[in-house]
Parts: C-alpha cells; sequence; structure tokens
C-alpha cells in the first residue's frame, strides 16, 4: 500500500517557487505582495489572502493551476 502525502499551500508554494529556482522576492513582485507574506505562506504561518487577480498572478508565476494549488493532492 503507498502512503499519500498530501502538501498544504504553503509547501507548494515553495517547492514550485524553488522547481523555477524564483526567489521569494521575486514572487512577492509578481503577485504585488510583500516579501514577508511569501515566507508566511511557505512556513504555514499564514494562508494566501489574496484577491482573485493577485491569486492568479501566484499560480501564473508559479506555473500551477488554482486547482492544483489548492487541491489535497500532492
Amino acid at each position: 500500500m503507498e502512503a499519500t502525502i498530501q502538501m498544504s499551500v504553503g509547501e507548494k508554494i515553495l517547492k514550485r517557487r524553488k522547481e523555477l529556482k524564483l526567489t521569494r522576492l521575486q514572487v512577492s513582485l509578481a503577485v504585488g505582495c510583500v516579501q514577508s507574506s511569501v515566507q508566511a505562506w511557505e512556513t504555514g504561518r499564514h494562508a494566501p489572502k489574496l484577491v482573485p487577480a493577485q491569486m492568479q498572478r501566484l499560480c501564473d508565476v508559479l506555473q500551477i493551476s488554482l486547482k492544483e494549488l489548492a487541491s489535497e493532492d500532492s
């Protein structure tokens, strides 16, 4: 039996950012937020609280769909 590993939204953001070799600053500038917000998402201190346009920009910069980002699957 294979164990299913579920990733949080923050873990997905961190994983994709590192895969794409992006800095937190680059992500924050693309989304329109401060760099510390990206860090808070990645560490699980806060979930992204973005307006729809910002959430779409986050998905665009991470090259991931909103469905993939929000799903409970890895």
